[in-house]
């Protein structure tokens, strides 16, 4: 096998362990995903809390129905609302509700804990988690700020 390709396999596996973790950590504290988690991350860092739904799908990396069907469950549990434009009706928002303000803000202190578990065993010194960071950027992973 490749480098190139084993390099490849063992980030997906990575990464497909650390979003059981996360998953794990937010469900059972907050009854919410990594991805409902990040899409609210999103629109908590976006101004006002809200964002159009097709500035929030390129923001995420997802199609507008994707973002749509991940918005509908926080929708249900007053997470998040739609808002129509006052002078579009074509465009809607997806905004954050008092309540998804509060609960994110919760989410966001497991998030936090549960990242600090991951890069706190021996094996990372705080170098080494720059350096990662640095090169998954270089792969086109995106940080809490959108770059």
């Amino acid at each position: 096998m490749s480098d190139t390709l084993d390099a490849a396999l063992r980030l997906v596996r990575a990464q497909a362990a650390l979003v059981r973790r996360f998953d794990s950590r937010l469900s059972g504290l907050h009854g919410v995903s990594l991805a409902d988690f990040t899409l609210l991350l999103r629109l908590g860092q976006a101004p006002g809390g809200r964002m159009r739904r097709v500035d929030l799908a390129e923001a995420l990396g997802l199609t507008a129905s994707g973002v749509t069907r991940g918005l509908a469950p926080l929708e249900r549990i007053g997470l998040v609302t739609r808002e129509p434009d006052a002078r579009d009706a074509r465009v809607a928002y997806a905004s954050l509700t008092p309540t998804g303000r509060r609960r994110l803000s919760e989410m966001r202190a497991t998030a936090e804990e549960t990242a600090a578990e991951v890069f706190t065993a021996r094996a990372w010194s705080g170098e080494d988690v720059v350096l990662l960071s640095g090169l998954l950027t270089r792969l086109g992973g995106a940080g809490l700020d959108g770059r």
